[in-house]
């Protein structure tokens, strides 16, 4: 087997919700949405319509949102899960410093920003679904 890439694909409870938290704390730009009729593919989110898919992206990072019904419908090994799980997303970046005091400035409430034993330099928050987001940076 010859692995490619990896993009996690995410349960959560509202796509639009989702989107606009990845977009306005973190940065991250939308790639594409699906809406609930799923019989086209947007570009950008619709007042009064809702979603079922999106996918986002930030360099090259990419996630995927799918929201819970039909997330349960397509993995069936998800039923009777709840949203979330023990795993974290863990991202290198670059000026994690700034970066850090931008998202304390947006009141996410980090862990402290700290060098871990294996030369780190890190902190995490929770996504407006529960998800655990690590953010790094090689100590020089």
């Amino acid at each position: 087997m010859k692995a490619n890439k990896l993009t996690p694909n995410l349960e959560v409870k509202n796509i639009r919700e989702t989107v606009e938290f990845y977009q306005s704390v973190l940065g991250f730009s939308l790639a594409m949405a699906v809406p609930e009729t799923q019989d086209e593919i947007e570009q950008t989110l619709t007042d009064g319509k809702e979603y079922v898919y999106a996918l986002v992206s930030k360099g090259k990072v990419e996630m995927m949102f799918q929201r819970t019904d039909s997330f349960k419908q397509d993995i069936s090994l998800a039923k009777g899960f709840s949203i979330g799980a023990s795993v974290s997303f863990y991202m290198e970046i670059d000026e994690i410093a700034d970066f850090y005091e931008q998202i304390k400035s947006k009141n996410m409430k980090p862990t402290e920003l700290k060098t871990a034993w294996y030369g780190m330099r890190e902190f995490y928050i929770t996504d407006n679904n529960g998800y655990i987001l690590g953010f790094a940076e090689k100590e020089d």
